[in-house]
C-alpha cells in the first residue's frame, strides 16, 4: 500500500486495516505522533490527512491510500518551526506533554480554514483534545498568538 506521509511516498507491506496510528510509529518511526485512548475521544493521535485533523487511531490504513499525511514530524517548513508549534513553546503550554502533539495538529488544521478565530470558536475548535494536566488556558493563548502570527504572515 503506497501512503504519503510527510511529502514522501512510501510503500507499506502490513494489514491494510492496521490503525494509522501504528503504521507511523511502529513502521515508520514517527514516534511524535502519541497514542491515547484507542477510541478517538482524546485527539492525542491527531495527524492531518488532506490537511483535516484526524484521529489516527481509528483510521485503517487502507483509508488514507494515496493520501497526503502530516505528522508533527512535517509540520516544521525549512528548517522553522509552524507558528502553532512556535507559540505552544513560548506560551510554555507542554506540561506532562501526553496530549501536545494532537493539540497542536488539531490547531494547525483550525487554523488553517480560520486564521482570525474568535475566542468561542477556539474553544470550541480545541474542545475535543483532552488534557490531563488541565492547561487549556495556555492552549487558548497559544492558539490565539499562532492565529495572530498567521495573520501577520499573510
Amino acid at each position: 500500500m503506497k501512503i504519503t506521509i510527510n511529502g514522501e511516498a512510501i510503500n507499506l507491506d502490513i494489514d491494510p486495516e492496521t490503525p494509522l496510528v501504528w503504521a507511523i510509529r511502529d513502521h515508520l518511526g514517527l514516534t511524535g505522533t502519541k497514542f491515547g485512548c484507542g477510541g478517538g475521544y482524546c485527539g492525542a493521535c491527531t495527524v492531518h490527512v488532506e490537511g483535516k485533523a484526524t484521529r489516527s487511531c481509528i483510521t485503517p490504513l487502507e483509508t488514507v491510500a494515496d493520501k497526503a499525511i502530516t505528522t508533527i514530524e512535517g509540520m516544521p517548513q525549512n528548517g522553522e518551526l509552524h507558528p502553532v508549534q512556535a507559540a505552544f513553546l513560548e506560551h510554555q503550554v507542554p506540561q506532562c506533554s501526553w496530549c501536545m502533539v494532537g493539540q497542536m495538529m488539531t490547531a494547525a488544521a483550525f487554523l488553517a480554514e480560520n486564521n482570525t478565530p474568535t475566542e468561542a470558536e477556539i474553544v470550541n475548535a480545541m474542545g475535543s483534545n483532552y488534557c490531563r494536566c488541565g492547561c487549556y488556558v495556555r492552549i487558548k493563548a497559544a492558539v490565539t498568538a499562532a492565529a495572530e502570527t498567521m495573520q501577520e504572515a499573510n
